[in-house]
C-alpha cells in the first residue's frame, strides 16, 4: 500500500491540504510509478496509471499542481485540446486532477527531484525537501524544467507593483490601463483576454514582426488594441505604484509616455533541467531523448510531454496525452512482465479489460 503520510493531497477542484512533511529519516513511499511532473501531461498519467490499477506518486518543485499553466497562464484561453474547443487554463488543471481523484494518487508538491538511485532494480527518487520514492517506473513530465522569466530592466523597480510577468487573474486589471511588452503567442493572448475588461491595452515591441499565431494578430487589431512595433519600453514611473511607462522608438529616439497601472513582461523565460541533468539522461537540445516506447536510455525511466525530443516531435498538450499513456502502457509491462501492453478501452467493463 502506498504510506499516506508527508505527503500533499489533491482534492477535486484544485484544493489543498498539506497533510504533513518528509524528514530525511522518512521511511521511502512504495508505489508503482512516480511521475516527475504535475503539468497537463503529469497530470493526466497520474490517471491513466490508474486507471491501468498502479500505485501512482506525483513530485513538482511547483507548490501547486498545472506546471506552467497554472504558474504562467490560468486564465489563458487554451484551443488546441481535442473535443474542447476552449478551456480555460486553471479549469483543465482543475478538470484533470478531477479525472485522477478517483485512483488516489499521491502529490509531493514543492518537492524537487535531486537524485535518483536504484535499489533491486527499482528506481529511487530523493527530492531536496526530504521524500524519497520507490517506483517500479519513473516518467518524467517536467515540461520545460523550471523556468523563469526574462527581465524587463526599464521597470525592475515595480516589480510586485505593476509589473508582471504572468497574468493570473483577468479581473484583477478591470479598469486598468495595461501596456504588455512582447509580440509572442502570450503577449498577444493576454492582450486579447484583456481588451474586453482593461480601460486600455498597449502592446509595445522592439520589432514590426510578430511570433505569434497570425489569427490573433488580427483580432487584436480589430478590438482596437494599440500595437507600437520598433518600440521599447525604456522607463517606468509611479509612486505607491506604477503609474506610466516611457516608450522609445528606436529608430529615431523618440519618446511617448503612456499611462500603464499594469505592465506585462511577455518576453519568454529561461529554462533550466536542474538536477535531472545529473540522472545521466541522454539529452538533446536540453531535452531528453526517447524511443516509440516514451523509454530513456535510463532502465525503467520513461518521459513524456514537452521535455522529450524524438524525430518530428511536436510540443503540445494533447501529443503529450498521448505520449504519458504510451510511457504508462510501456512501464506497465516492465513492472509486471505479465501485463498486456494495451489494457483495453476506458469503455470497456473491468472483467472486459483482464
Amino acid at each position: 500500500m502506498v504510506r499516506r503520510a508527508a505527503v500533499l493531497t489533491v482534492t477535486v477542484m484544485s484544493t489543498l491540504a498539506e497533510i504533513s512533511m518528509p524528514t530525511d529519516d522518512s521511511p521511502p513511499i512504495e508505489v508503482d510509478i512516480l511521475i516527475v511532473g504535475a503539468g497537463p501531461a503529469g497530470l493526466y498519467g497520474a490517471y491513466y496509471a490508474g486507471f491501468r490499477g498502479l500505485r501512482v506518486a506525483v513530485m513538482d518543485v511547483l507548490p501547486q499542481p498545472g506546471g506552467q499553466i497554472t504558474a504562467m497562464y490560468p486564465e489563458k484561453p487554451i484551443y488546441d485540446i481535442a473535443g474542447l474547443p476552449s478551456v480555460r487554463g486553471r479549469d483543465l488543471v482543475d478538470n484533470l486532477l478531477a479525472q485522477a481523484a478517483p485512483y488516489g494518487p499521491e502529490y509531493l508538491l514543492g518537492h524537487q527531484a535531486v537524485d535518483l538511485s536504484y535499489d533491486d532494480d527499482r528506481p529511487v527518487v530523493r527530492s531536496v525537501q526530504g521524500a524519497t520514492v520507490r517506483a517500479g517506473a519513473v516518467i518524467v513530465t517536467g515540461g520545460i524544467g523550471t523556468f523563469t522569466p526574462r527581465p524587463l530592466p526599464a521597470a525592475r523597480s515595480f516589480d510586485g507593483r505593476g509589473l508582471v510577468y504572468f497574468v493570473r487573474r483577468l479581473a484583477d486589471h478591470t479598469d486598468q490601463d495595461v501596456v504588455i511588452v512582447g509580440g509572442g503567442d502570450s503577449a498577444f493572448d493576454w492582450a486579447d483576454s484583456l481588451a474586453p475588461l482593461a480601460r486600455s491595452v498597449t502592446i509595445v515591441h522592439r520589432r514590426d514582426r510578430f511570433r505569434a499565431h497570425a489569427a490573433t494578430v488580427e483580432r487584436v487589431r480589430e478590438a482596437g488594441v494599440e500595437i507600437l512595433v520598433n518600440s521599447a519600453v525604456t522607463a517606468a514611473a509611479g509612486s505607491d505604484g506604477l503609474e506610466t511607462v516611457q516608450v522609445t522608438h528606436l529608430p529615431d529616439g523618440t519618446t511617448r509616455e503612456l499611462k500603464a497601472q499594469t505592465l506585462i513582461a511577455a518576453l519568454g523565460f529561461t529554462a533550466d533541467l536542474g538536477p535531472l541533468l545529473g540522472w545521466g539522461l541522454e539529452l538533446r537540445s536540453r531535452r531528453i531523448t526517447v524511443g516509440t516506447d516514451m523509454a530513456t536510455n535510463l532502465p525503467r525511466v520513461y518521459a513524456a510531454g514537452d521535455i522529450t525530443d524524438y524525430p518530428g516531435k511536436v510540443r503540445l498538450i494533447a501529443v503529450g496525452f498521448g505520449e504519458v499513456a504510451t510511457a504508462v502502457n510501456n512501464a506497465a509491462t516492465v513492472i509486471d512482465p505479465e501485463a498486456e501492453l494495451f489494457p483495453g478501452h476506458s469503455t470497456d467493463g473491468p472483467a472486459e479489460r483482464k
